[in-house]
């Protein structure tokens, strides 16, 4: 099994793990690097830790409180699953 750890997979499963907190009106196809977590998405904060636990569990890293006020948009979010996993 290849576990190498790209942009595209990374995205990939982050897209995977962020569609189950969705709002109905966005549209999982629609996602691009540039959404803002909050603001374009719509994921409350409450959201956003069970995002970043999904995260950890999926990739195997720990994400610290100051890493998680980073990660603004789904790029920041994927650049910093892939700081973590480096």
């Amino acid at each position: 099994m290849d576990m190498t750890i790209t942009q595209e997979n990374v995205k990939n499963d982050l897209i995977e793990i962020i569609k189950s907190y969705l709002s109905e009106e966005i549209v999982v196809s629609e996602i691009s690097e540039d959404n803002h977590l909050i603001n374009d998405l719509k994921i409350n904060s409450a959201h956003i830790v069970d995002i970043v636990l999904d995260i950890e569990d999926k990739f195997g890293i720990l994400i610290d409180d100051d890493a998680i006020g980073e990660m603004n948009t789904v790029q920041d979010s994927i650049d910093m699953v892939l700081k973590k996993a480096a």
